[in-house]
């Protein structure tokens, strides 16, 4: 099956006459939701330190390579639960209080380390204290000043330009594939495109399915009618909201680690329980080496370079590990400053190194030069291999990575642009420019997937989470009922109720809390939000159902949880029943 390219891909930088090969850098920006949900550890903190690391110093680079004529091209992720948090006047007001504290606390140590200049390595301290009150000082000024407190903008002038690409994802980050009904589905899509829309001006080309997570089309048997369903696929779902193009694991196109589900269903209610047994793919003869339509539907999919990725991601040969990058978990006790280096695997945590930000630098752009040139070495070899076909090279990693945890990795990313701008090999695309220049010439079905451990969706159902998914899609259906009985409602106070519970159904949908539950990252945490959550539903719940909506109730719901604030409880609308497959056929 074949399929015209989409006329509506936006036009940019030319890259076809590139004779090896496209990279495309897909950087995934994603924090849970924060406001007014603690501070630190688990919090609004999280949000302010990415922001101070991470946002603000890519607004930085990007607007800096505009400005010498060369555009990032980077494609950019930014889910709207995300967007919503950083055009939120309550957090803004909150990361100027942040970097305040931290400037008032580094200038404490300047204080010391100027009046005790015996204290043991007090010079260099003094140095890297100085040198983060530059560091803070000039990010307050680029928020307040330069960008006007207003990063999404920021980010839109950039995509408005032609330097960056922008693309969205589900509402909350809700895994999809496990949502109990495919109205959950299409409204986290929908709400996720509005919100795109609201914010940068323009409908969303790319998307960014949370976690990877995807499911084919699934045939299913009715135990009581014995009649064979089918369910649609997630591509479907992408279609019905006019995206043009998502993103896979390299593993769910060249075969790898997959597992078995099992499917509680009842007549239209297909639900999902899943067993994490590994059950490894076959082969499948494909490459991450280019783009692929999906079969059922005209959307492109692009996958995961595992060679090229390994570089930056791998634990033990990545180069975030390298010795001279500061190091991130060690602090400073009293200012919380990072004042020491990585130094070695082998030093443990009280033993390491001071860290120097000269050598660092130096080391980022050495490590940049070194990508480049695997990058270059890498689309010769798969062009030698494809009969000097152009290749693709898509590279996915979380933006946060980038400054906020590898803390030089802005500056890394500054070489890498720079090198592969009018590279003579290789050249730096946006998803829809690789698209535009070289659609895809292949038809192809996913199997059920993720970037998660082993490829499956075990991180996010296991025998730690199991608990949640009946809650999960309990709220689902109390949701779709709702919809369906109010769909004609003209009660302005009724209709803020319902949207609200839409909101709260989206945040307790979110993948973040069984991901940190399987994880023990934040464990007690998670629950906390996700049942604070599922509480909210349920109240504005039955005071629908009841008739009556205390509206102190909900203004002090709506006042926490005020994501999307033009969402409508009608986009959650019921879906046409699954289509049954002649017997014959089934």
């Amino acid at each position: 099956m074949s399929h015209e390219p989409h006329s509506s891909v936006v036009s940019g930088a030319d890259v076809s006459g590139s004779p090896v090969g496209s990279v495309v850098i897909m950087l995934h920006s994603h924090l849970p939701f924060y406001r007014k949900a603690g501070m630190w550890p688990f919090g609004e903190e999280n949000l302010y330190e990415c922001m101070c690391e991470t946002y603000l110093p890519l607004l930085n680079l990007f607007n800096e390579l505009r400005a010498e004529g060369i555009p990032a091209n980077i494609t950019l992720g930014i889910t709207p639960i995300l967007a919503e948090q950083l055009a939120d006047p309550h957090l803004k007001a909150g990361f100027i209080e942040y970097i305040e504290t931290r400037l008032l606390a580094v200038r404490k140590d300047i204080a010391k380390y100027e009046s005790q200049p015996t204290l043991p390595h007090a010079a260099h301290l003094l140095f890297l204290a100085r040198y983060y009150e530059t560091w803070f000082d000039n990010l307050l000024r680029d928020f307040c000043e330069r960008y006007h407190q207003d990063v999404i903008g920021a980010f839109r002038a950039l995509q408005d330009a032609g330097c960056i690409e922008i693309t969205t994802s589900a509402a909350t980050h809700g895994f999809l594939p496990l949502q109990g009904n495919d109205e959950s589905i299409t409204a986290q899509l929908k709400t996720g495109v509005e919100s795109y829309k609201r914010h940068f001006g323009r409908a969303p080309k790319g998307v960014w399915l949370p976690e990877c997570a995807y499911r084919p089309a699934w045939q299913i048997k009715d135990p009581e009618s014995g009649e064979t369903y089918v369910r649609p696929g997630i591509d479907m779902f992408l279609f019905q909201q006019n995206l043009e193009y998502f993103f896979t694991e390299y593993s769910a196109l060249e075969g790898g680690e997959s597992s078995d589900t099992r499917r509680v269903i009842g007549l239209y209610d297909f639900k999902v329980q899943y067993v994490p047994t590994h059950v490894p793919l076959a082969p499948t003869g494909l490459t991450t080496d280019e783009a692929y339509w999906m079969r059922d539907y005209p959307v492109a999919v692009m996958g995961r370079s595992h060679r090229a990725s390994f570089q930056v991601w791998s634990a033990t040969y990545g180069y975030p590990g390298d010795g001279l990058y500061r190091e991130f978990h060690q602090k400073d006790v009293d200012s919380g400053m990072h004042y020491w280096r990585l130094t070695s695997k082998e030093r443990g945590i009280g033993d390491k190194m001071l860290y120097d930000p000269l050598l660092a630098k130096a080391k980022a752009k050495e490590h940049a030069e070194h990508y480049v040139s695997l990058l270059a070495q890498l689309a010769k070899e798969k062009s030698a291999q494809k009969n000097n076909e152009h290749v693709l090279l898509l590279v996915s990693f979380d933006t946060e990575l980038f400054g906020h945890w590898w803390f030089e990795g802005v500056e890394w990313f500054r070489g890498v642009i720079k090198g592969l701008d009018n590279h003579p090999d290789i050249r730096l695309s946006t998803g829809s420019d690789y698209l535009r220049c070289h659609p895809p010439k292949t038809a192809i079905t996913l199997p059920e997937s993720t970037w998660g451990q082993g490829g499956h969706y075990w991180v996010w159902q296991n025998q730690n989470t199991d608990w949640m998914w009946p809650i999960i899609h309990d709220a689902e259906d109390k949701m779709l009922a709702l919809a369906t009985q109010f769909e004609g409602e003209t009660n302005p106070i009724r209709v803020r109720a319902l949207n609200q519970a839409m909101r709260e159904l989206f945040l307790l949908e979110a993948s973040d809390w069984p991901f940190l539950v399987t994880t023990f990252q934040a464990k007690d945490y998670a629950i906390e939000r996700f049942e604070g959550h599922v509480t909210r539903f349920q109240t504005l719940a039955k005071m629908l159902e009841s008739g009556y909506v205390d509206e102190v109730v909900l203004h002090e719901i709506e006042a926490i949880d005020n994501a999307f604030p033009d969402a409508d409880y009608r986009w959650f609308k019921k879906q046409p029943a699954p289509v049954a497959i002649p017997s014959a056929l089934s």
